[in-house]
């Protein structure tokens, strides 16, 4: 079946074998049955003397593409590039238009850098592959408008029905904050909140996005229950910290979203370790491991841990991604594997073409 797809004319009979071998064999925490599952073909040929992998994938994952890359390129001694497409599906049905999949940002305390993680992780998503746009649901403290570096920004109409979404550097960006005063909706009552941000997803011209970020007030109170509800959420993300009170806010995070049958695809552990910049050595200074236990007892997943480290700060107080300043810094890379994991885990755990999922076999 896979000799018809290498380019008869240009790749030896050892170098179709190689690939072969290392494309079936190749797995991963997000590839657990292999990159080619179930029946994906790729199609290969040689450009100017680099051999080209074409396919198309269900996530986005743009990071472990190239590291595959590279280990093929060392295994081949020739360089090998892929040119890859995704595929991605709504794994929820909804009426929102222009949105596939919504994913809730959360943290079951404030102060556990959840706005700064959510930001960061949407510009990752585009890094990745994917179209994404970010919706501030902190109502009564809406901080996306600074951490993207468009405070003051307000959004236009082309019809005067829908409001036409902030660009921030490829990331389509909503929140109360780009509308009215920051000091004005702190005063707001929740049913007041819970309608302001309704409008706000509802009468968005949202267009082509693959993931909705949608960054949650802090808490576990009735104005997240009520978001929680009117939002066709297709999985969340807790944002902790290791500190002992953190983590128990973190445990009712998930029992909240378990309460409205939202998927808990993973935790996020921020300002999990400081790292020494003189000898590298990292210093657990809120505890250590309290993320991953957490997520063994409930069932989830760790989804990665991130650095106390005041380059974060400092960006996130001018307004600038580490994605976006240096692409290839450690953090922007620890952002990205977290990125792939969510998207990974959304594909995983809810989309019916996963290999997780269950299959009905009819007999005669």
């Amino acid at each position: 079946m896979f000799s018809k797809i290498f380019s008869s004319k240009t790749l030896s009979s050892d170098t179709k074998q190689a690939l072969l071998d290392t494309l079936h064999s190749y797995r991963s925490e997000n590839f657990p049955k292999g990159i080619l599952f179930p029946d994906i073909c790729p199609e290969i040929t040689l450009e100017k003397k680099n051999v080209v992998i074409k396919l198309t994938l269900p996530f986005p994952c743009m990071g472990e593409i190239e590291l595959l890359s590279e280990l093929l390129t060392k295994q081949l001694q020739q360089t090998v590039r892929f040119d890859i497409s995704f595929d991605v599906h709504a794994v929820r049905i909804h009426e929102i238009t222009g949105i596939k999949n919504i994913i809730a940002i959360a943290s079951g305390k404030g102060g556990v850098g959840k706005s700064t993680t959510a930001v960061n992780v949407a510009y990752a998503l585009i890094a990745e592959g994917s179209s994404v746009a970010i919706l501030d649901a902190d109502i009564y403290g809406p901080s996306v408008p600074t951490l993207l570096g468009m405070k003051g920004k307000k959004p236009s109409s082309v019809d005067g029905k829908l409001l036409t979404p902030i660009d921030a550097n490829g990331l389509s960006a909503m929140s109360l904050g780009f509308l009215v005063d920051e000091n004005d909706a702190t005063v707001w009552r929740g049913p007041m909140a819970s309608r302001a941000f309704s409008q706000l997803l509802n009468e968005t011209d949202w267009q082509g996005i693959d993931y909705l970020i949608v960054d949650m007030p802090p808490g576990t109170g009735d104005i997240q229950l009520t978001l929680s509800q009117q939002v066709p959420v297709a999985a969340s993300v807790v944002v902790t910290t290791p500190q002992d009170i953190a983590l128990a806010d973190a445990i009712k995070g998930i029992a909240m979203f378990e309460q409205v049958k939202v998927p808990v695809l993973g935790i996020i552990e921020n300002m999990s370790y400081h790292q020494c910049e003189n000898c590298g050595h990292h210093s657990h200074l809120f505890g250590e491991g309290g993320g991953k236990r957490v997520a063994d007892k409930y069932g989830t997943q760790l989804l990665g841990q991130l650095p106390l480290d005041v380059s974060i700060r400092s960006d996130a107080d001018n307004g600038v991604s580490p994605i976006l300043a240096d692409s290839t810094s450690n953090i922007s890379q620890q952002y990205r594997k977290i990125a792939r994991n969510i998207a990974a885990q959304l594909y995983l755990q809810l989309d019916s073409r996963s290999p997780n999922t269950a299959s009905i076999l009819i007999e005669d």
